[in-house]
């Protein structure tokens, strides 16, 4: 079996915290899983470090194959403490109560892995924690969600108790054989086939205070994190940035260049210069997103054509398919049937 081809994303190495003595645990040989991942177990070592993306992902799935158990991702989640996700965990641990919690780490995540959605999402008396992989080069990505929302949920359950449990649990991939364990794990109702990964919970849990909260250090928290992750220099961060804000808001109709400017806290003939001296625009990111979302939706064989096109924000099929054929020169049912005889 060859290594994945590395991707341009990274994840800190934190995110693996304990996964060579949970693979033994499991029965797995660690070394071979991740040398077959490409990833050099004394990487792990060191929690700042980034891994590629791709390989992270896929040491899970490596592992759930060569220990025989299907939901190795979701066992490793189950036991994974907040703590042990390094900065990224304590962001969450010594904010004040959930709410500044959750937004926190939405804030942080992009320093701590990249190529990646993690959003709030208040509606009403409900909230939705989405969490999604959205880097092209990562195809396979079900044990990765299902671990990451069983990290997220540990940290939820510091301020809402051991045994609180969601509303409801989301997973884009499809519903795998031993289904019921996922059911059991999160003690909530768990669907699949999903547009996006995520926890359901009331909102009204945000006001709960952290038990570990600690105001200093999560300001040293916060002022390290851009520090010491990637992205590194500040024109790569407001690209970043941009990219991240855009994967966010896609399909909301406002999406435009003065409501990310007024996100970012600057005027919006500033942030199309800054653009401009890194040689793109505003619309040259939207259509660069939106390209590398299109594959990635369209590879979801349950995802509707029209669907898929409103969650990219265009208003009609039309628009959307136009487009497809300007990047790939076929349409999205022809690159979606290609695709599928690629597998079989």
């Amino acid at each position: 079996m060859n290594s994945p081809a590395p991707s341009t994303a990274g994840v800190l190495a934190s995110a693996a915290s304990g996964l060579i003595d949970f693979i033994l645990q499991e029965g797995g040989d660690a070394e071979r899983i991740l040398g077959h991942s490409g990833i050099d177990p004394e990487q792990l070592n060191t929690p700042t470090l980034q891994l590629d993306l791709n390989q992270y992902c896929t040491v899970f799935e490596v592992a759930a194959r060569q220990t025989g158990n299907d939901n190795f991702g979701l066992r490793f989640g189950q036991q994974f403490k907040p703590d042990s996700l390094g900065m990224l965990g304590y962001v969450g641990l010594c904010s004040a109560n959930l709410g500044q919690a959750l937004r926190n780490v939405v804030r942080m995540f992009p320093y701590h892995q990249q190529g990646s959605l993690l959003h709030l999402i208040e509606m009403g008396d409900y909230c939705r924690l989405d969490y999604q992989v959205q880097h092209g080069s990562v195809a396979h990505k079900r044990q990765d969600a299902e671990l990451s929302l069983g990290m997220f949920n540990n940290l939820m359950r510091q301020a809402l108790g051991p045994h609180w449990a969601p509303e409801q649990v989301l997973f884009e991939h499809a519903q795998p054989q031993a289904w019921h364990e996922h059911c059991k794990t999160f003690d909530a109702p768990v669907l699949f086939n999903q547009p996006r990964n995520a926890l359901v919970f009331p909102r009204r849990l945000l006001d709960k205070p952290m038990p570990g909260r600690d105001p200093k250090l999560l300001t040293l928290m916060l002022e390290a994190m851009p520090k010491l992750s990637r992205p590194l220099d500040a024109q790569k961060s407001l690209l970043d940035d941009v990219k991240h804000l855009l994967r966010q808001r896609l399909g909301e109709d406002d999406i435009s260049l003065e409501g990310i400017a007024e996100q970012l806290r600057l005027p919006a003939w500033t942030l199309q210069r800054r653009l401009a001296d890194q040689g793109t625009s505003f619309s040259n990111l939207l259509d660069q997103i939106r390209r590398e979302l299109a594959t990635h939706y369209l590879q979801r064989a349950d995802l509707a054509i029209s669907e898929l096109a409103l969650q990219l924000g265009y208003s009609e099929i039309s628009a959307f398919s136009r487009a497809f054929r300007r990047w790939f020169a076929i349409s999205p049912q022809q690159w979606r049937q290609n695709q599928g005889s690629r597998q079989l």
